[in-house]
């Protein structure tokens, strides 16, 4: 669809180019663009950072205003000229396997963490999805990412005047957030569908561009559904049980026809958790109708291509559904593979012959996909403990499950201060492709500066919790001196330990306690 069709205000002729400047959330990572967006509306900038908002909500006399500043006009220009060379620009992928005949890597993730700008994720594993497109990008590697477009995301956090936490669910506006219709070959809105008991499921297709790498979501938001059945992509991880699979429905069959409507070839699918796995069902069934093959064939020829990476450290945290509730859900479905329920299920168990009631995931994962990894060596190894039962009389050491060390895409978390010391010291493309060299290089910077632009990173990071706090104490109604006394509490030369998000069990907050000599050396 053509951006500025879906943009609800026209600009002036000129300034067309921020349409597709803002939509292209490269300027998340990409900061040669925040002095425009930063001489388009200085306040909105500093207080969103969003480009999208920017647009959607400056005046139009605003606009009038920048039509005719030539400086402007000159650095708009200067921008949109240098992301067609970025994305014009061969890079690592295309450099080191020149004759690869790789189609796509389909991404499947239940959240994606690429900016507060489009809020579809709630943490660590949302935040890994957006780095993975983020570091496609930068290397020119061919993937697409596949996920869910929420109405409400996440909930929003704030804390009262008695320390409580507060749980808000704005609504996400799509003509807010930065992402665009998809457009079927007659024009009109790209629908995939999926059958639920007694209806259909319709769902709108929806594209995110991140910098070279599309992101489809899928939402089902639509007029043409029940009531009832709009609200499935209402909120991330929310509802109950049963909710929770129609989200995983729409994700794994949904998701992987929205690829074939695209027409998008995807040798590979890569499972980021289990709660895409039915994606390993609708790809083999696709198989069979393409073949004329039965299930098992189709399967057994389709999960060499399919990857599934487990982030779980324990066996309760995988998702598990109840038999009756899969009888009336994929009982039809089942029936399109040729499968009876006790089959179908058996995907789900230990073994096929077991008498367990529940559907899990992960053994669908595990099933479906050639390829399974932790994601770190620790990991590896918990992930083998947790699934050896699916590998009965295998040694330990040899079950198939690998691993491959989370990473981050650095740019995205780089200080100003860090990135003008590692540019100094690397380079501005240290990251984007073999870093042979890198080491050495940063090892040879002198304490001096790295603890100079520590101390300056941590000096920002205090000042912004120090404002965030005065603000927080002003909403919830404390009095100003219980304000005051906890602002200067932070100091930026004192060690300061800190939870962001979430205070679960699980994260062990108080093992640092268990050894007080190491916190000493803190």
């Amino acid at each position: 669809m053509n951006p500025e069709r879906y943009l609800p205000r026209s600009l002036p002729a000129s300034l067309k180019g921020l349409t597709s400047l803002a939509l292209d959330l490269r300027w998340n990572w990409n900061h040669s663009a925040d002095e425009l967006w930063q001489m388009v509306d200085p306040e909105l900038w500093q207080d969103t950072g969003d480009p999208w908002l920017i647009l959607e909500t400056i005046s139009r006399k605003r606009l009038e205003t920048l039509a005719a500043d030539a400086s402007f006009l000159e650095e708009l220009q200067r921008q949109l000229t240098y992301r067609e060379t970025c994305m014009k620009r061969q890079a690592w992928f295309g450099e080191t396997y020149k004759d690869s005949s790789l189609g796509a890597v389909a991404y499947f993730s239940m959240e994606f963490g690429l900016s507060e700008a489009l809020p579809i994720y709630s943490g660590g594993l949302g935040i890994l999805a957006g780095d993975f497109l983020k570091t496609a990008s930068d290397l020119d590697i061919p993937v697409v990412g596949i996920g869910l477009l929420y109405q409400q995301g996440y909930f929003h956090q704030a804390i009262d005047c008695n320390g409580d936490q507060l749980a808000f669910f704005p609504y996400n506006n799509p003509t807010m957030l930065p992402v665009l219709p998809l457009q079927g070959p007659d024009g009109e809105w790209l629908r995939v569908s999926v059958e639920l008991p007694g209806r259909t499921l319709h769902l709108r297709g929806w594209q995110a561009q991140v910098g070279r790498v599309p992101l489809y979501l899928l939402d089902s938001n639509d007029l043409l559904n029940a009531p009832g059945d709009r609200s499935i992509t209402g909120e991330l991880y929310g509802g109950g049980v049963e909710m929770r699979l129609q989200q995983e429905i729409a994700l794994g069959i949904g998701g992987w026809r929205l690829l074939q409507a695209l027409d998008i070839d995807c040798p590979v699918c890569h499972l980021n958790e289990g709660h895409a796995a039915f994606a390993v069902l609708e790809r083999a069934r696709s198989f069979m109708e393409r073949q004329k093959q039965p299930f098992p064939v189709a399967l057994r020829c389709t999960r060499a291509g399919n990857i599934f990476t487990t982030h779980t450290p324990v066996a309760a945290g995988f998702d598990h559904f109840p038999q009756e509730l899969m009888i009336q859900y994929f009982a039809n479905y089942a029936d399109s593979l040729g499968l009876g329920m006790d089959d179908f299920f058996g995907l789900g168990r230990i073994d096929g012959n077991s008498d367990q009631d529940l559907f899990n995931m992960a053994y669908l994962a595990i099933r479906g996909c050639g390829k399974v990894n932790g994601v770190s060596r620790l990991h590896g190894e918990v992930s083998r403990r947790i699934f050896r039962d699916l590998f009965p009389r295998w040694p330990a050491s040899e079950i198939p499950i690998g691993h491959v060390t989370n990473g981050v895409h650095v740019p995205s978390w780089d200080s100003a201060a860090a990135d003008a010391l590692w540019t100094r010291e690397c380079g501005k493309p240290r990251w984007l492709g073999d870093m042979e060299g890198n080491e050495q290089a940063l090892q040879n910077v002198c304490d001096e500066d790295l603890w100079t632009m520590r101390s300056q990173s941590r000096q920002r990071l205090i000042e912004k919790v120090q404002r965030r706090l005065m603000r927080q104490g002003a909403i919830s109604g404390r009095d100003r001196e219980w304000v005051e006394h906890y602002v200067m509490m932070l100091d930026p030369n004192v060690l300061t330990i800190g939870f962001a998000r979430r205070f679960a069990t699980y994260k062990r907050s108080t093992l640092l306690l268990t050894d007080p000599a190491r916190l000493k050396c803190l």
